[in-house]
């Protein structure tokens, strides 16, 4: 059973939000995401689940974690990787 929680979110510059969540399940490893929102208007957001631009899985929480806010705290690798989302590729970090 998987189960998220989101460790980290800030607002956007330009509305929205972006966030961290750690994925947890009965595995030993550690996995986690990151989610950018670009709605301005929650009520657009409903029923939608934010975009993950990135995925990290590891041994550790700490390392997948250190990643995550990496990416997460970076408005150029957000905006990178949201580019190369549309373009129909995955960012690699």
């Amino acid at each position: 059973m998987k189960d998220a929680k989101i460790l980290y979110q800030r607002p956007l510059p330009g509305g929205g939000f972006v966030h961290v969540e750690e994925e947890n399940d009965e595995t030993s490893s550690h996995r986690g995401r990151v989610a950018v929102e670009r709605r301005v208007d929650p009520n657009r957001r409903d029923g939608h689940e934010p975009p993950t631009i990135a995925v990290i899985e590891g041994n550790t929480a700490q390392s997948v974690i250190r990643q995550l806010l990496e990416i997460a705290t970076d408005n150029v690798a957000i905006a990178r990787a949201l580019l190369h989302q549309q373009a129909g590729g995955r960012a690699r970090f």
